[in-house]
């Protein structure tokens, strides 16, 4: 008899297999055996039977442990050809409707998100990474310009030392996130600017293709002090935003004292 181990789920159905009389009856057998594995506390009523295979029935219990509320027990019989008796095949418990299951595995890859890195955690890259291509290191391994190469130097991003360099899927990634962002065009911050990142004094430019569309805040009363913006993002701490001058109005001593009468009631 075969020990419970990680299950999925199974939802039973009618199938068109001929009925076999003996393992339809055999519910005591079945109930039996999925007390012998799990104990009698723990097996509730019989839920149903049904037809597996040829000469093959599963007999469903319901589980009592508190711990696998929704959960069932499955004994599954056979019949050898004209035999009168059944066998017991397997006994495991498995999520019925309602169960609490985990959730589907995912790689460790695809589980880290984007903040979840802390002090000390190592995120390896895959070699076959589509964000990143090979770096240039060595220009004089560099074909001649005049080559037929489609390699040509300026198709290629000098590595600075760098194995690796961003492809333009990976460039292309990064615009769409940064453009999306917090601090892209269609923030609510930016539909209320009066000015645009780039008209801003405190816009640093970067470098390469991204530059055309991106830039750095060097604005430390800004949100975005230190941040990559979109040349279309903007705040009310643009450069270019004044205070209007206020309205004053100057009067003379003489032109007060004029305008003061001692009799007029209605000076205090």
């Amino acid at each position: 008899m075969q020990q419970v181990g990680d299950n999925h789920a199974m939802t039973p159905t009618a199938t068109d297999f001929k009925r076999d009389a003996v393992l339809l009856a055999a519910t005591a057998q079945a109930r039996e055996a999925a007390v012998t594995e799990a104990g009698e506390a723990l097996v509730g009523e019989h839920l149903e039977v049904v037809m597996e295979g040829e000469r093959v029935a599963t007999h469903y219990f319901a589980s009592l442990s508190p711990a696998y509320s929704g959960w069932r027990w499955a004994v599954t019989l056979a019949r050898v050809p004209r035999a009168k008796a059944a066998t017991v095949s397997d006994v495991v418990l498995l999520p019925g409707e309602g169960a609490i299951v985990a959730p589907p595995w995912l790689p460790w890859s695809e589980r880290v998100q984007p903040g979840d890195l802390g002090p000390g955690d190592v995120l390896p890259t895959p070699a076959d990474d589509q964000r990143l291509v090979a770096g240039l290191t060595d220009e004089d391994a560099l074909e001649g310009v005049q080559s037929p190469s489609p390699l040509q130097p300026g198709q290629w991003e000098i590595g600075m030392g760098r194995l690796r360099v961003l492809s333009p899927v990976g460039r292309d990634e990064a615009a769409e996130r940064w453009v999306e962002g917090d601090f892209g065009p269609t923030t609510p911050m930016a539909r209320q600017a009066a000015g645009e990142c780039g008209t801003c004094g405190f816009m640093l430019p970067v470098g390469g293709p991204l530059g055309q569309l991106f830039a750095i805040c060097a604005n430390r009363m800004s949100p975005a002090d230190g941040r990559v913006v979109a040349l279309t993002f903007g705040c009310g701490a643009h450069s270019e935003v004044e205070v209007e001058a206020e309205a004053r109005v100057e009067a003379t001593a003489d032109e007060i004292a004029e305008a003061w009468d001692p009799l007029d009631l209605g000076h205090s």
